[in-house]
């Protein structure tokens, strides 16, 4: 019995399925679902979990050398948000892109998980590093 670190299963599956370059989606309530994508679907309520939340936790177990997301997200959200998202994926090279060119990567992810976060365009690809 796992009793630290990613205790969910169908994200352990995800995970231990990543290599070198493959990319991995954390994405928030409103993302488009995608029949072709393994999705791992962990929204409770509104903001439960957030997207920062499964960050960290991913961060504890895997190795990411880029991130990926859509340029929109720094228009519509505050600095604190911002600032939020940059502490917490500090040392991955981050690139904005528009959100159009952002959602063309997601099938190619190995998978996505899905939070509860409402913070607009607040999904990411990690790619491993």
């Amino acid at each position: 019995m796992l009793l630290q670190g990613i205790l969910n299963p169908g994200i352990n599956a995800l995970l231990s399925r990543v290599r070198h370059t493959n990319t991995l989606v954390i994405a928030d309530r409103g993302f488009p679902f995608y029949p072709n994508l393994e999705t791992v679907d962990i929204s409770l309520v509104d903001d439960i979990p957030r997207v920062l939340q499964v960050l960290r936790s991913l961060r504890e177990s895997c190795k990411f050398g880029a991130a990926f997301m859509a340029e929109e997200f720094r228009s519509v959200n505050g600095g604190g948000i911002r600032s939020e998202f940059e502490d917490g994926l500090r040392g991955i090279p981050l690139t904005f892109e528009p959100h159009l060119e952002f959602k063309k990567r997601v099938p190619s992810a190995i998978g996505l998980i899905r939070t509860g976060d409402t913070i607009q365009y607040a999904n990411i690809i990690l790619e491993s590093a």
